[in-house]
């Protein structure tokens, strides 16, 4: 057993070719085993296509991934491969633009600009436990939300598949090759959503886990430079935009496995307290 939680389960399987690993999502997730299957097919170089998928159950059976990122880093001191990670997968988000009606039809969660102001403004009805104060700010902070997204779709890139949750264990390497992983938290959203979690969750906090240690500008401009010339709007300036949208995103979306109002509070904090 390598995990077992409640949003999925991982086995370890040995086999006289080396270990693979079984994984079956929660109810909600069980789209997984089907947009992993696609994203294999679109993206073999990075997203390794599972070894077999039973999309109705949402089974998967997966090739070992190799070490993870964060293995990596605690071990070389560096968190510098993140400079090669995120334009590789901003590729895979621009390649996979054209196939929105696939994974919406597959089960990927709808969290596109033009429904998240109402689909934030439903979460808060759900928030039982809440002080005041939070939720006077929320509630006021809706304007912002509608705008927000006003501005990010004037701009006119495509929404795609978003990771959501697009960390250093999401993220493998084998043969010299990254792999991108994990796709259970994915979404259809605003592509730079995924700079909530990446930079502000993650590479910020640099290899000995300090908020604000690392600099983050260099990593948000590799993942940017694959964007360059599909937009005329500065692409700097909708992704700081984005990237506290991206949290009100994610606090909508890790409802599905994490409902908890503790989890999503925390999210929508990392909202109001705007970090970028």
């Amino acid at each position: 057993m390598v995990h077992d939680r409640p949003w999925s389960t991982v086995i370890r399987v040995p086999t006289t070719s080396g270990d693979v690993f079984f994984k079956a999502g929660a109810p909600p997730l069980r789209h997984e085993a089907a947009l992993t299957e696609l994203l294999g097919a679109r993206r073999p170089d990075c997203i390794p296509p599972p070894l077999a998928v039973d999309s109705t159950e949402g089974w998967m059976l997966m090739e070992d991934g190799g070490k993870t990122l964060r293995q990596l880093v605690e071990v070389e001191r560096d968190m510098s491969r993140w400079s090669d990670v995120l334009p590789l997968y901003a590729s895979v988000q621009i390649d996979l633009a054209v196939d929105v009606p696939e994974l919406l039809a597959i089960g990927v969660p709808d969290l596109r600009l033009a429904s998240l102001p109402t689909s934030f403004e439903a979460v808060l009805d759900q928030i039982v436990e809440q002080p005041d104060e939070e939720r006077r700010r929320l509630r006021a902070s809706l304007p912002w939300v509608c705008e927000a997204c006003d501005e990010l779709a004037a701009a006119g890139l495509p929404e795609t598949i978003q990771h959501d949750d697009l960390h250093d264990a999401q993220i493998f390497v084998r043969d010299d090759r990254y792999l991108l992983l994990d796709w259970g938290d994915a979404c259809v959203s605003h592509p730079f959503f995924t700079l909530a979690v990446t930079l502000d969750g993650v590479i910020s906090w640099g290899v000995d886990d300090v908020e604000g240690s690392e600099p983050t500008e260099p990593y948000r401009d590799a993942y940017l430079e694959p964007f360059r010339g599909l937009t005329t709007t500065d692409l700097a300036s909708l992704a700081q935009t984005a990237r506290r949208l991206g949290w009100v995103c994610r606090a909508i979306n890790s409802r599905r496995s994490q409902p908890s109002d503790e989890s999503t509070r925390l999210r929508l904090r990392m909202f109001l307290d705007g970090h970028v």
